[in-house]
């Protein structure tokens, strides 16, 4: 089966295309932001069970034949892999993706960002909550704003376009940065996106109470701005919803906790260590590192992946949604038990 024909005909149980991949490339991270790392003591993946630059290149080619054109390196922090900028020209040299970029906390963006920009990275993502220093250290726990915004720099001087600024909203932490954080997007020449507090594996300190919806966000920049109108020309399968302000301005929300969209999702993730997952609330994946090392045939991995496709159900943003009382999804007993839950190990 050719790779055009896949894009069409692999569905899941849905009807959803297998179309993005986000790949971790480790479940490290120099930050611990209080909405994703709450915790300062976490269990790591074993060094060895990691996947070589190589055996990732592998399997995003066995997804890239299946119909995968969107991926995404993220982490942990993905620059904290050495020298990762050599996985990103492998990919780069992959014609079947379309688009190929990378989620980072932009804390080391200043001194990679020409490197994987040569290497062929399309673009960038870089997480910036706040643009006060010291409301930073109180959510990362670190004192690295500077740096940041030094990054955020650099990548524009490296070439990048089409850069986002995400940014985790949440009630009493940066809520009154809203506006502020769209004007410093316009300045960089990066379009904001903000993201509802989720209550995904990982966020064990994560309450109702804190979530700032999509609506309260609208309201308090229409309040700044005056009218807004959604984007027209969206990618209905994409995560954000994409908004104009009146002078044309664009900005995305992503509102997974108050109106999910699982419905179009079209995302699965592969962490480090080649656990394969469908969904961000998933609580079993499927291990690709095992047959890969085993010497399985291209075509036996493949037969895993589409099987698996097809079966997919999940709706787990929908299913939390429908819960009356919601707390912590998973407890951190659970999380020491299994790192595979956290966040920060599957990539965001």
């Amino acid at each position: 089966m050719s790779a055009e024909s896949s894009a069409s005909s692999l569905r899941d149980v849905f009807g959803r295309p297998l179309r993005s991949l986000r790949v971790s490339v480790t479940d490290r991270c120099n930050l611990r932001c209080l909405y994703c790392m709450p915790e300062e003591d976490y269990v790591w993946l074993a060094r060895e069970a990691l996947l070589s630059f190589e055996e990732l290149a592998d399997v995003v080619k066995l997804f890239t034949d299946l119909g995968v054109r969107h991926v995404r390196l993220t982490g942990g922090e993905p620059l904290l892999r050495h020298e990762l900028h050599r996985l990103v020209e492998m990919l780069a040299g992959n014609a079947a993706i379309a688009d190929l970029a990378l989620t980072t906390n932009g804390v080391l963006l200043e001194e990679q960002a020409a490197e994987i920009r040569r290497a062929g990275l399309h673009r960038v993502n870089i997480s910036l909550d706040t643009l006060r220093p010291e409301r930073f250290r109180a959510i990362t726990r670190r004192d690295d704003h500077a740096r940041v915004l030094a990054g955020i720099a650099a990548a524009r001087a490296a070439g990048f376009t089409g850069t986002k600024i995400d940014a985790v909203v949440v009630r009493g932490e940066n809520d009154d940065e809203i506006a502020d954080l769209i004007e410093f997007g316009r300045a960089n020449n990066a379009e904001v996106r903000f993201i509802e507090y989720m209550d995904v594996p990982g966020a064990t300190r994560w309450s109702a109470d804190r979530v700032v919806s999509r609506q309260e966000i609208l309201l308090q920049l229409a309040a700044r701005y005056g009218e807004i109108v959604p984007f027209v020309e969206q990618d209905r399968s994409a995560p954000a919803e994409r908004f104009l302000l009146p002078d044309g301005t664009l900005f995305g929300i992503i509102s997974s906790t108050t109106a999910p969209f699982c419905r179009s999702c079209d995302r699965s993730r592969l962490t480090a260590d080649g656990m394969w997952y469908r969904c961000l609330y998933a609580t079993e994946g499927t291990d690709l590192r095992g047959p890969l090392r085993e010497g399985a045939s291209p075509e036996a991995i493949a037969r895993i992946i589409v099987d698996h496709w097809r079966a997919r159900d999940d709706r787990g943003a929908e299913r939390r949604y429908e819960e009356r009382f919601r707390s912590a999804f998973i407890s951190l007993d659970e999380l020491r038990r299994n790192p595979h839950l956290e966040m920060h190990t599957r990539g965001g």
